[in-house]
């Protein structure tokens, strides 16, 4: 018959080491958590965990096959011209679509606290990448999750602290089809206007391109990174 005591000190032993190893975890996961965010300023603690494993999501997310869906089309023209479509910036500056004539245009719903808030950084380099020929613009939104509740300030001063963001943003909107829909998202998810696609944002982080003719010519999932090989070909066709 074993020893009580000897069996209670090992025991004891034993939860110490699982104690310290978890403690340990624990410190280095939030030392990660701090080294990722050491340039980041004004961030929820929500924000920074998401900064960091943003990686670690985007893998997940391709594994399981979550937001990678892909439609394209090049061959039709838009019964409404994208050229005609209007918005408003994020600083309440009026922005006419007619100005990006011959310049591809990638058109990104956003938010602030989502887990591929981190592909902000991405579409960051997109844009100085390929600024002699395309333009990118964030609509920021809350409609999912409520991911998205700064008001435009707020979202403007995040996305160039954090991420260094200078392209475009417009003012907060709603992008998916209920009333008050963006009219750039009206037209890009209803094919009587743009000619053929009508899948609209599944998620944040979803992707719009048109071409340097105002065609719509291809909708990205979330999880389509804005660096990845399916955006850069499209881009170099």
């Amino acid at each position: 018959m074993g020893d009580p005591v000897m069996g209670s000190r090992r025991k004891y032993r034993g939860l110490k080491i699982v104690l310290a190893i978890v403690t340990l975890l624990f410190v280095a996961a939030w030392g990660y958590v701090a080294w990722v965010n050491r340039n980041t300023e004004n961030m929820t603690g929500r924000q920074k965990i998401l900064k960091a494993v943003y990686p670690l999501f985007m893998w997940w997310s391709n594994k399981k096959g979550v937001g990678t869906k892909k439609l394209g089309s090049t061959d039709v023209a838009p019964p409404v011209s994208f050229y005609s479509l209007k918005d408003t910036l994020i600083n309440g500056t009026p922005f006419d679509f007619a100005s990006l004539k011959g310049r591809k245009v990638l058109l990104v719903n956003t938010a602030s606290d989502c887990g591929y808030t981190g592909q902000y950084d991405d579409l960051q380099k997109l844009s100085e990448r390929y600024k002699d020929k395309l333009v990118v613009i964030g609509f920021p939104a809350n409609d999912f999750k409520e991911q998205e509740k700064g008001n435009n300030n707020d979202i403007a001063e995040f996305c160039r602290i954090n991420f260094g963001v200078s392209f475009p943003l417009m003012q907060k909107s709603v992008v998916i089809r209920k009333e008050g829909q963006n009219p750039v998202f009206q037209w890009l998810t209803d094919p009587v206007k743009n000619g053929w696609n009508k899948q609209q944002p599944s998620w944040n982080f979803c992707k719009y391109l048109v071409d340097e003719n105002g065609k719509l010519v291809n909708y990205f999932g979330s999880s389509v990174e804005p660096l990845g090989k399916e955006i850069t070909d499209a881009l170099n066709p």
